[in-house]
């Protein structure tokens, strides 16, 4: 018969870190419903059922304890059970990993704001880290097929600042202005200039768009039509634009 007064009978914890988990939940729960402003140690003592003095022991500060939260919930998302195996095609194991990363952060965005919009913590941060890591090593296997048209480092680098900004670009617009398909987008521009493999939309299709584009930008300062010609004649323009972006949405999931 082993002594385990200092364990708890159920999880097999010691009080210490059951004490330090409940802090981490309720903590957890209050940024998810109100952000970094919402964490006031007063508020995570009483939703933990702890006294105030716990936390301070135990991660110092509230800045201590902010840290604590983001690299838990950054491991939990690393090593969740929902993170896909490795995709035959490395290049859809990167779309694949860039759409875990932004679908994330948009549905933590004060979680994922902890670290990526500070710059001291990302600077500093283990999990950004890690989470660059997993990205190194999707850019190797594409080094490794012989499919990149820049250095690893570079291609590593461009991915992990256009998949930053554009996670960062999402959750800090309305979720009802937000693109649906402003991530695709952006992770397929990546991947046509990192990459030698050809684009999948037609040459044809791509001169159209850009003719498109090029007109509706110069519209204003048409003098040929009127302002309802050019409100039709705009709305025209777009659904060509609006067409093709979803169209390559399509392209890469079949």
């Amino acid at each position: 018969m082993g002594y385990h007064g200092n364990m708890d009978s159920e999880s097999g914890a010691s009080p210490a870190q059951n004490v330090r988990d409940r802090i981490l939940v309720a903590a957890q729960r209050l940024l998810a419903e109100g952000g970094p402003e919402a964490v006031a140690t007063r508020t995570v003592s009483a939703a933990a059922g702890v006294q105030a003095p716990a936390i301070y022991r135990i991660f110092g500060d509230k800045q201590g304890l902010l840290d604590a939260v983001a690299r838990a919930g950054f491991e939990r998302y690393l090593n969740s059970e929902e993170t896909p195996e490795p995709n035959a095609d490395p290049l859809d194991d990167l779309r694949a990993g860039w759409d875990l990363h932004v679908g994330f952060a948009v549905a933590n965005p004060y979680l994922y704001a902890l670290v990526y919009g500070d710059p001291d913590r990302v600077r500093d941060s283990p999990t950004a880290a890690a989470a660059e890591a997993v990205v190194a090593g999707k850019v190797h296997r594409l080094a490794a097929e012989g499919l990149l048209r820049v250095s690893e480092e570079r291609a590593t680098q461009m991915l992990l600042a256009a998949g930053c900004g554009t996670a960062l670009t999402l959750i800090g617009s309305l979720p009802e202005s937000r693109d649906p398909s402003l991530s695709s987008s952006v992770r397929d521009a990546c991947i046509t200039a990192l990459t030698t493999r050809p684009p999948t939309t037609p040459a044809a299709t791509t001169a159209r768009v850009g003719a498109a584009i090029a007109l509706r930008a110069d519209l204003d300062a048409a003098q040929e039509f009127s302002p309802g010609e050019k409100a039709l004649l705009t709305e025209w323009l777009t659904r060509i634009i609006d067409a093709s972006v979803r169209g390559d949405a399509l392209a890469n999931l079949s």
